[in-house]
């Protein structure tokens, strides 16, 4: 009897310390993601006080905050962060680091992870139509909203593709990738000199890009990305994990495949002003990625990837405005230095990851 009391009650220690150790983990995931919210809504917060500046109220809130960044400078021996464009780009890239592993987290359980690539290069054509109209028409419109609108036709087009050769294959995104980066060449070519638009910033990233109206934009997307995801999470759930019985259970599988692809295009052109082209979709894989290694659910594995994105954000920021190189690099191969570092902390075979949790 005392060998199975001393067995019982082992037992129930193990509980304990399990029911502890998931405790911990979850206060601390909760902490993150607290912090994350609060980053968010400071720099929503800045964007409406930059925009509102003139509004009596606003005018004394926005002068606080740019006291704030005086400080700062005069803390850290910097000049950059008592003016406003500097909160403006970081504001953008936060929000990137949100919605981007939001969508993310989807694109990388199907194994759709190159779409975000294809997308990418699908809004740069977008930017060289809107660079071409501006040059021949004298049009002063954004180049954002054209890029904007090739993008989302561009991944109508993705899935038109996909229902038609009845599989998420690499065939249409590679012939998509490939085709709108060619457009887009040739019309930049074609347009050569009309404009002086930077192609550069474009491609790589720059914090000089990113306007009052981009950060406006990305403001408006960002809450349309992250509604779309909170209304329609448990379908695109269901269908990541199962589509087969999604089907089954009739659920709308193409639309609701048409809505992510759509999702994907948006975070695409938002995230381009600060991360480029060429890198846009690594903020899409990568901090999903590092979470994986270390999550147990689902949900675990978008918190936790929303928290590694603001890490990304932020220490990319830090490298590039303390080093004067481009944002768009320094936030990927910071993302990159979490995702080794979630590797070693969780081994090399990582953590297998539920629809549960």
């Amino acid at each position: 009897m005392s060998g199975e009391s001393a067995a019982a009650d082992g037992e129930s220690s193990a509980r304990d310390a399990a029911s502890r150790g998931r405790g911990r983990r979850r206060t601390a995931e909760l902490a993150g993601v607290g912090i994350t919210a609060v980053v968010a809504v400071g720099m929503l917060g800045f964007l409406l006080l930059y925009w509102a500046q003139d509004l009596p109220v606003a005018s004394e809130l926005y002068a606080a905050f740019r006291s704030v960044g005086r400080g700062m400078d005069a803390a850290l021996g910097t000049n950059v962060f008592r003016h406003p464009v500097m909160w403006q780009s970081m504001a953008v890239g936060v929000l990137v680091g949100i919605v981007a592993p939001l969508v993310g987290s989807f694109l990388v359980h199907r194994e759709m992870a190159l779409i975000g690539e294809t997308l990418a290069h699908t809004a740069f054509a977008g930017v060289a139509v809107g660079i071409l109209v501006t040059s021949s028409t004298g049009w002063n419109g954004s180049l954002l909203l054209v890029a904007l609108a090739v993008g989302v036709l561009g991944a109508l087009a993705v899935q038109w593709l996909t229902e038609r050769t009845d599989a998420y294959g690499d065939v249409p995104i590679a012939i998509m990738l490939s085709g709108s980066f060619a457009v887009g060449t040739l019309i930049i070519s074609y347009g050569d000199g009309l404009t002086g638009v930077n192609i550069q910033g474009y491609l790589f990233g720059n914090l000089a890009v990113v306007t009052p109206e981009g950060a406006r934009l990305m403001g408006a997307l960002s809450l349309a990305v992250v509604a779309g995801v909170a209304l329609a999470y448990k379908q695109l759930l269901f269908i990541t994990f199962d589509e087969q019985a999604a089907q089954v259970a009739q659920l709308n599988v193409t639309g609701y495949n048409t809505l992510l692809v759509v999702l994907t295009a948006v975070v695409v052109v938002g995230a381009m002003q600060v991360l480029g082209v060429i890198l846009v979709a690594a903020m899409l894989v990568v901090p999903v990625a590092a979470a994986s290694q270390v999550a147990r659910s689902f949900r675990e594995t978008m918190y936790l990837g929303v928290i590694f994105g603001q890490l990304s954000v932020l220490g990319g920021f830090a490298i590039s405005i303390g080093f004067g190189l481009p944002s768009g690099g320094s936030i990927v191969v910071t993302a990159i230095a979490v995702y080794l570092a979630s590797v070693l902390v969780a081994g090399t075979s990582g953590t297998p990851v539920s629809a549960h949790g």
